[in-house]
């Protein structure tokens, strides 16, 4: 089949540079490709110049790799109005080129078969030319062919909808007065690829209904003409219901007199294989006698699968396979059940023997296959090892943990699939194993020996696929995705988890272990309401756009650590009802994630605190209420900022000890970003204080038409907000490069600031304004809000170096006291210092002093914390030994007193 010429262009130039496929000159080979194949990566790789349709690896014994290239390059395949635009000398061309490029199809078949149409979605505002079948009925059929996917799970249609109800779409070409054995799909578009392998099909559109009115058709013009009734063979889509309904259809459709098989097409690598896409890998294979070896073999295969479908007992199946495959002991299931074969090969002999002897005369009568199955029925044995039935998935590791585990599927009859980890020691001792499995499935027993369990395991575990694992939620770095608890996001792309609870992500398997936080992000960004953030806007202005500025960052904050080594903490501060509680729940919806605010680290312990730190990547994780107001006389509990000061640059918040015989330690870094939420300003170190952005909220602009607005943004369900994160993660590259290019150039425009000295700030600051531009990407912020934003941001560095060249209020509180109490006598009350322009105080002192003159003095211990911050005077030492030169001993020597000793600046 020749490919068109732009297109082939462009797959050669893809194939090309992923592969290395080289053109052989004076041939139509391209050859030396590398492999895709995870088992092979040698450069055999191989596929036609002039028609790249299919690649193919060139050891077809140890590897036999294919990939059709619309599998790999599938944007090159979904908008065929731009492939193959139609003409008024040629209107069908579009559609022509779909079925011929895109389903392999010989067009003259199909001639006077279909349409071309358009069809014209009003709600989301797009439209798609279609391929249109006509349907028995008067309705009709027709796929969408033009980037289907932004219509959602609509990629076909009917109309009217239940036109193909009872009936089945039969091909104009097939006379089914003529054909002995009549296959029955889901799809036209199967009917259609088996028609092309001289295999008469014809197409249910669905697996459901049953197709009545059609057999009862069949059944009188058959009996009319006075022919026997075709066989039928259910060969629909290998999927549960599917399948279901295949035994269903079966038993009515021989309620009406006809003689049914199945056909069930084998799933293997992970990607669903129906009747067109064999009708596409028989197509380009070389040789006609190879190839209807190879269609032999698959429909022999689909037929041995559709046969244990439909076999009526497990005696029948366990038979049905030793048949297909003549080993003498093996496992299968039947029922959701699980059985062991067992071959005695002396019954067996005994039994030919006997039927050899037979004088009866009915022996004589039956066929050599028939005596075999006889003798088959007396010799082999089927015994139930399980109440249910147990398959291995995947292996599961964590380079991070050395752990691993086994990831099982678990089904038990009209109690659904289960599914959960085995560990290595679980399913290498049958006691274990049976104890597991009754802790994960209700009633579950194996009952097995050990020695079939082995055996059956070995044969599970065998080339097991590996699925790389992480133990939070959010950004991998290792693996350049997000991986939340449904989707996954990478190089822009959103990924489902498919039916084995993983992400396939290219050539990566991935998932997250971790139960928490549960984030329900829709990606449907057709049900995206963008008409939030106007709202937002006109409810919490500039400050909170600051807010959603950093928490955009937050999205990116291992990527931005990885460009400038950290990411700013942001404190979002502000009086009770000042709307701080909000906003933050408001943000965590654009997050996908309801009900929640943050957590108080005052009263959590330490584990508690670097789990909650572990736990995320690229999200944010934000303290609620940890510096509270002091009650007198109540004791003081504080948290200790200092604790975080590594989580700035991206490092572990803690250490602790593996589980082993060795020395290791195990320090998760920290991979998200730090929002602090509460009513008062944070008290801490000058370094903590350098790392934090201060946003502060009031109630101020409130009205109540801001409460209104907040009301409605707070009833905005998660499903309509959380198409944020899908933005704002498709734009990631974009919004990395834009940091990398910009953060430098806003630095030195806030360094060159009058009021900003300290580098730390002006970086800080510096990528919130490169975030602000990365913003208006996502939300449609405007020019004129920009500005606003960017100016506001200017002001909170230049407030932020002010705070940190200032004393702390209690500090300056205790130096206003100080200068109060020292100055009551000419010589100092309080001062020990013999040095000029030196302080050396003794707290106990001062305080016995200031309680004498009914003066409020803060604890003792705060007072020493804080006191250490002092900048006017400098803090130099504590508890230092001065010679006073205030006090004497006995002797009229100077006394040593200890002293907190500071410097006058």
């Amino acid at each position: 089949m020749q490919m068109k010429e732009s297109l082939r262009v462009e797959v050669v130039k893809r194939i090309e540079q992923q592969f290395d496929l080289q053109h052989m000159r004076g041939t139509n080979y391209m050859r030396k490709g590398i492999c895709p194949a995870p088992s092979c990566g040698k450069k055999t790789l191989y596929t036609f110049h002039d028609s790249p349709w299919l690649l193919i690896c060139g050891r077809p014994e140890k590897c036999g790799h294919r990939v059709h290239v619309k599998e790999l390059y599938d944007d090159l395949f979904n908008d065929w109005s731009k492939t193959a635009p139609s003409t008024p000398e040629s209107p069908t061309a579009t559609a022509r080129a779909y079925l011929e490029m895109a389903r392999g199809f010989r067009i003259e078949l199909l001639d006077g078969w279909y349409t071309q149409e358009n069809y014209w979605d009003s709600k989301l505002g797009i439209g798609s030319a279609t391929v249109r079948f006509p349907l028995e009925k008067g309705g009709y059929w027709e796929r969408l062919i033009d980037q289907p996917e932004r219509f959602g799970k609509q990629k076909a249609r009917f109309k009217p909808g239940d036109s193909y109800k009872g009936v089945w779409w039969c091909p104009p070409s097939l006379n089914l007065l003529e054909v002995s054995e009549l296959h029955i799909v889901e799809g036209i578009f199967d009917a259609i690829a088996l028609l092309h392998n001289d295999t008469p099909a014809v197409s249910m559109m669905s697996s459901a209904p049953f197709p009545l009115e059609s057999l009862k058709a069949l059944a009188q013009q058959r009996r009319a003409a006075d022919k026997q009734l075709p066989r039928l063979v259910w060969a629909l889509d290998n999927e549960p219901v599917a399948k279901a309904n295949m035994r269903r259809w079966a038993k009515e459709a021989r309620a009406l007199g006809f003689k049914c098989e199945a056909a069930v097409i084998p799933q293997r690598g992970g990607k669903k294989t129906d009747w067109n896409d064999l009708h596409q890998r028989w197509a380009f294979i070389e040789g006609d006698d190879e190839r209807a070896e190879r269609i032999a073999q698959d429909l022999g295969e689909a037929r041995h699968q559709g046969a244990l479908l439909l076999a009526e007992s497990a005696e029948e199946k366990g038979l049905l396979m030793y048949e297909w495959d003549e080993h003498k002991e093996f496992h299968f299931a039947f029922r959701s059940r699980l059985y062991w074969f067992k071959l005695d090969l002396e019954k067996y002999d005994r039994a030919t023997r006997e039927l050899d002897n037979d004088e009866s005369g009915e022996a004589s009568l039956l066929s050599d296959k028939q005596r075999r199955d006889k003798a088959l029925r007396q010799a082999g044995s089927v015994v139930r090892i399980a109440n249910c039935y147990f398959d291995a998935l995947y292996y599961m590791r964590n380079d991070q943990t050395d752990e691993a585990w086994y990831y099982f599927r678990v089904e038990r009859p009209d109690a659904g699939t289960i599914k959960s980890t085995f560990t290595s020691a679980q399913i290498s001792s049958a006691p274990e194993f049976k104890k597991r499995l009754l802790n994960v499935c209700n009633g579950a027993m194996f009952t097995g020996s050990p020695q079939q369990l082995e055996r059956m395991l070995g044969l599970q575990l065998d080339k097991l696929k590996t699925v790389n694992t992480i133990d939070w939620i959010g950004y991998s770095r290792e693996h350049g995705a997000y991986v939340f608890n449904d989707i996954a996001i990478a190089g822009g792309k959103v990924y489902k988890r498919n039916e084995e609870d993983f992400f396939d992500v290219g050539k990566l398997s991935v998932k997250s272990q971790s139960m928490s936080p549960v984030l329900h992000i829709n990606p449907n960004l057709s049900a995206y309401n963008e008409g939030w953030f106007d709202l937002f806007w006109r409810c919490f202005g500039v400050r909170g756009a600051v807010v959603l500025t950093w928490w955009l960052g937050a999205l990116n904050a291992e990527q931005i650590r990885q460009l400038h080594k950290s990411y700013l903490f942001l404190e979002l501060i502000g009086e009770a009802g000042s709307g701080k509680t909000t906003l933050v729940e408001l943000l965590w919806k654009l997050t996908g994630r309801t009900e929640y605010e943050g957590f108080d680290p005052s009263k959590a312990t330490a584990a508690s605190r670097a789990r909650n730190f572990a736990q995320v990547g690229n999200l944010p994780v934000v303290l609620i209420e940890s510096e509270r107001e002091q009650k007198e006389g109540a004791p003081i509990k504080h948290f200790d900022w200092d604790e975080l000061k590594t989580a700035y640059n991206g490092r572990s918040v803690r250490s602790t000890g593996v589980k082993n015989n060795g020395n290791d330690t195990r320090e998760p870094p920290f991979r998200g970003a730090l929002l602090i939420a509460q009513n008062n300003a944070v008290n801490a170190s000058e370094p903590i204080l350098q790392r934090l952005g201060h946003v502060h909220l009031t109630r101020e602009h409130q009205t109540p038409e801001t409460k209104l607005i907040a009301e409605q943004l707070e009833r905005m369900p998660v499903e309509q907000l959380s198409g944020f994160m899908i933005k704002a993660l498709q734009l990631e590259p974009v919004i990395v490069k834009l940091l990398d290019e910009r953060t430098s150039g806003y630095e030195q425009e806030l360094l060159a600031r009058p009021g900003i000295r300290t580098v730390r700030i002006a970086k800080n600051h510096a990528q919130l304004r490169s975030l602000v531009d990365a913003l208006a990407m996502v939300v449609p912020l405007g020019t004129e809000r920009a500005a606003l934003v960017h100016e506001e941001i200017g002001r909170m560095a230049e407030e932020r170096q002010q705070a940190i060249n200032a004393d702390h209020p209690t500090v300056c509180e205790f130096w206003d006291l100080y200068e109060f109490l020292n100055g009551m006598s000419d010589d100092g009350a309080l001062n020990h210092s013999r040095k000029q322009g030196y302080i050396a105080v003794n707290l106990n002192e001062f305080v016995e002093m200031a309680a004498n003159k009914r003066q409020q003095v803060p604890a003792l211990s705060e007072l020493k914390r804080l006191l250490k911050t002092s900048k006017a005077p400098k803090f130099l030492e504590s508890n230092k030994p001065v010679n006073s030169a205030r006090q004497t001993d006995a002797f009229n020597k100077p006394k040593t007193v200890r002293c907190w000793f500071f410097q006058q600046v």
